[in-house]
């Protein structure tokens, strides 16, 4: 039987560059040139590699370096295809077709073959002993669970022991009851930036607890504004994320946070600090929990550096007898954190898988952010080059509803200022989120839509006759 025709082969590869690669960079460039059109099935892995006279391997890392790329798409049961959106004559209109969502601000999805097999390695290994995994579980979790926090704070330099640490389900379960244990029910007082996270915002307003927001710059919290608020409000709590800030993606400076955590001292004020994008840089300024350790609860979520849907956190505290209140707080709300995503934390954090999920998170997203600054060109923004978000001070001309309005009728959704105002004059500003489903290529093309969008005046996009 004479040898099965392959519907693609690469035409040529460039011998200096790793086969993987070089294959990939073959896809791209068929696609580019029309030789591989929308939907096309590419040959079965094994096929391809015995024609090409390579290994399997190779040609299964080739196939997941061009899907990272965005230019393929797997079915399951039915191979490798072209995905139509990686095409250049069907791009904009396949865009055009779905909303690319920047509202949430979720991490890049992990899509390396390698991490995926050690992160579906280690779910298997949960399954041996499934059912402890359906009964209720002691609250704060097990001692491995909280060996496990510990060793995930100590990545932070935040040294503390099993009996000031709770794993909890998720951050916002945290928040809600440190609320209760610092400020009560009503009347009580929480500084935080101006320009905070939307879900300290609606946890306030539910205990019925006033936020003062507080003006920053480029350092973080003006430490004058934290002093006359202590002196004239006493209020019971500072409420922080110091490591690349929800949405400003401002990063307080070490000195910053030394004459913040002086000034909290002195005035005995409690600091929440809420550092879900900590662990992104590779030399992040100390810790609060470091600096002033017998006042910060220092909260610890696991959705922004390992996965979204973990819905597990890990609290520390100033001193072990704040536990049995904290955990009383959170045990007559949630009964427990859900033991599987405890066991899935605690076998990644111990295995190391989680330690690798927070380095791809990172390179992905400096990947992401150089994509988004070219695409931008000349338009000022802020953003952190560890971050999968950015902020984007609207031109003159641009209010921030009209905006996000014209991006959402260009299948882009993004997230204007009024979701984390706390007080003040509005902001002509929106948040931009450059990782969940989206792939590169999406996150170019949006990105590009955007600059393009700012750098004419908004009264050409008007559809009003």
């Amino acid at each position: 039987m004479a040898p099965r025709t392959l519907a693609w082969t690469p035409l040529a590869l460039d011998p200096a560059k790793p086969a993987y690669i070089a294959i990939a960079d073959a896809i791209a460039g068929d696609i580019r040139d029309g030789r591989l059109a929308p939907d096309t099935q590419l040959p079965p892995q094994r096929q391809l590699a015995h024609v090409l006279g390579l290994n399997f391997t190779t040609i299964s890392r080739a196939y997941a370096e061009a899907q990272r790329r965005g230019l393929l798409g797997a079915r399951v049961g039915q191979g490798t295809f072209v995905r139509p959106e990686a095409c250049p004559r069907v791009r904009h209109s396949a865009a055009r077709a779905r909303l690319i969502d920047m509202s949430m601000n979720l991490p890049p999805e992990p899509d390396q073959p390698e991490l995926l097999a050690r992160m579906e390695t280690g779910l298997r290994g949960l399954c041996g002993d499934i059912n402890s995994l359906l009964r209720y579980q002691p609250f704060g979790g097990s001692p491995e669970d909280r060996e496990a926090a510990v060793h995930w704070l100590a990545r932070r330099g935040i040294a503390t022991s099993i009996d000031k640490v709770l794993v909890c389900p998720g951050t916002h379960s945290v928040l809600n009851a440190l609320l209760s244990t610092l400020v009560g029910s009503g009347g009580g007082r929480v500084c935080c930036d101006n320009i905070t996270y939307p879900g300290i915002r609606a946890l306030a307003a539910i205990h019925g607890v006033s936020l003062l927001g507080l003006p920053s710059d480029a350092d973080g919290i003006l430490p004058d504004a934290f002093e006359r608020c202590c002196r004239d409000n006493q209020p019971a709590a500072l409420y922080i994320n110091p490591t690349i800030h929800n949405p400003t993606t401002t990063t307080m400076s070490a000195g910053r946070r030394e004459a913040i955590a002086e000034i909290a001292a002195r005035h005995h004020v409690a600091v929440i600090e809420d550092d879900p994008y900590g662990l992104l840089p590779e030399a992040p300024p100390p810790s609060f929990k470091t600096l002033l350790p017998e006042l910060t609860y220092h909260v610890c979520g696991l959705s922004k550096t390992v996965g979204a849907g973990l819905r597990v956190a890990y609290l520390a505290l100033p001193d072990a007898r704040q536990l049995p209140r904290v955990s009383g707080i959170l045990r007559a709300v949630s009964v427990m954190t859900p033991p599987i995503s405890t066991a899935i934390a605690t076998e990644w954090v111990l295995d190391g898988t989680a330690e690798q999920l927070v380095r791809f998170i990172r390179e992905e997203s400096r990947v992401r952010q150089q994509l988004a600054a070219a695409a931008l060109g000349p338009t000022a923004f802020q953003a952190s080059p560890d971050g999968f978000h950015l902020w984007l001070p609207l031109p003159e001309g641009w209010s921030r509803v009209s905006f996000a309005t014209h991006l959402r009728n260009s299948g882009i959704g993004v997230v204007t200022s009024d979701a984390f105002l706390v007080g003040g004059a509005a902001v002509e500003a929106v948040r931009i989120c450059l990782g969940g489903t989206a792939s590169r290529d999406d996150v170019q093309h949006a990105m590009e839509l955007v600059g393009a969008a700012l750098s004419h005046p908004p009264a050409i996009y008007s559809s009003i006759v």
